[in-house]
């Protein structure tokens, strides 16, 4: 009985754990735990859409891979951005329920955890002056990076955490004939979660991969529409936690990224060919997925942006994103590999992927130096409070952000010969 009461104690420990560290991701401005091109220099002021016509490498790089061979000469581009979350946690119950040992008690607070910084790097090359139709692209980016800190609420227990997953991606997009493109990248995601429970859990890291499909078509000069398919990504936390009792015994912990299936189309019709609008939709497979598939249900989101380009090449930028409420009506079954002991109310609480509405704007200057573009952006997620049982939880956040590109040869300085030699 006493190693039963261990092992129920350490699961509760291990989930508070995980939504801990995984639940501000959420909070910020992400769809569940993925970004969507939200933080990127352009697409940052367009709600994140960009499937058909990303209006920087970073996007290319983090949607859809076919829009590489947009990108022409060689263009490398650094961003950054703060984000700020106020997440807010109301528990109205003991954690776990009787008859085991309450573990968190009843309390309202405010995550003291800060804001953080998100970087993004990207670069691409295009290869045409080999007489291959195609663009090559790197980049460093930015998966999840974010925690949670209630040490200062003694009923929380001093539940603190950080989960840290940065994405290497390497891919090509390929210009089958003048309006047909396609793209493949692969990523390989470096993850790393770090517990609070001194003498049970450890920072444990991992590494996994993932894959990107996508085309794009021109269905004429001016639309062009756009599908990509990102595959699951898989992270097992070996030996994470060390179980108390008698003898010694190891958990793992599995996480896994979903499915995302994305369409989308672009047209600068109107105004002269100025105007650019873009629509994004997406689908997200959580229920296929480990952990957040027992919570979370499959969800939808629309992504919707515009950009007015002046005549002295300034962009102006609006976007909107609206994210379909994913909670699950009903849990059961296994979390990460562990069968809950504590309540599904405020496990639920602590993964508020319930958020609907975002907003955002930026402003992009081309050549505010010779091949050097800025793009400032800014966005919102309205606040919003969902009741779970006895446990309610609410969420907004504000981010700002940056974006610096520096292009070389064929499509820089608003340039478009080729070199006479490379």
């Amino acid at each position: 009985m006493k190693r039963l009461i261990s092992r129920s104690l350490l699961s509760v420990a291990i989930e508070l754990l995980l939504v801990a560290a995984i639940s501000e991701k959420a909070h910020s401005q992400a769809i569940g735990v993925l970004l969507q091109n939200n933080l990127m220099p352009a697409s940052g002021g367009m709600g994140g859409v960009s499937i058909a016509r990303p209006q920087d490498v970073q996007s290319a790089l983090g949607a859809n891979p076919a829009t590489l061979s947009q990108r022409k000469g060689t263009q490398f581009s650094f961003s950054g951005a703060w984000v700020e979350p106020t997440i807010k946690m109301n528990n109205g119950a003991q954690i776990p329920a009787p008859p085991l040992p309450s573990i968190i008690d009843p309390f309202e607070a405010k995550s003291k955890r800060p804001g953080s910084i998100v970087g993004n790097i990207g670069l691409t090359q295009d290869l045409t002056a080999l007489g291959v139709p195609a663009t090559l692209g790197v980049g460093l980016l930015t998966s999840s990076g974010l925690g949670v800190n209630y040490r200062d609420v003694v009923a929380s227990n001093g539940t603190s955490a950080e989960l840290a997953i940065l994405a290497t991606a390497m891919g090509v997009g390929v210009e089958l004939t003048d309006r047909l493109s396609v793209g493949v990248e692969g990523i390989v995601a470096s993850a790393n979660m770090d517990g609070i429970f001194t003498g049970v859990s450890a920072a444990t890291p991992d590494y996994n991969l993932r894959a990107l499909l996508g085309f794009t078509y021109e269905l004429t000069e001016a639309t062009t529409i756009g599908a990509f398919w990102h595959t699951q990504q898989k992270h097992t936390f070996d030996d994470f936690v060390r179980l108390t009792g008698p003898g010694t015994s190891f958990q793992d912990l599995s996480i896994s990224l979903p499915n995302v299936y994305g369409v989308g189309i672009a047209n600068n019709t109107l105004v002269d060919g100025r105007l650019l609008l873009a629509l994004d939709f997406s689908y997200f497979e959580w229920s296929e997925t480990d952990f957040f598939g027992a919570i979370w249900e499959d969800q939808v989101t629309i992504q919707a942006g515009l950009q007015y380009t002046t005549c002295q090449g300034i962009h102006y930028r609006l976007g909107y994103t609206y994210a379909e409420d994913a909670s699950r009506d009903v849990v059961t079954g296994s979390i990460g590999g562990i069968s809950p002991q504590s309540s599904v109310d405020y496990i639920q609480a602590l993964f508020p992927n319930f958020s609907e509405h975002r907003m955002t704007g930026g402003i992009g200057v081309t050549d505010i130096l010779p091949g050097v573009d800025l793009d400032l952006f800014a966005g919102g997620m309205f606040n919003e409070t969902h009741r779970f049982g006895d446990t309610a939880a609410s969420a907004e956040s504000y981010w700002v952000g940056f974006g610096t590109t520096w292009r070389f040869g064929r499509g820089g300085c608003k340039h478009l010969c080729v070199p006479e030699r490379w």
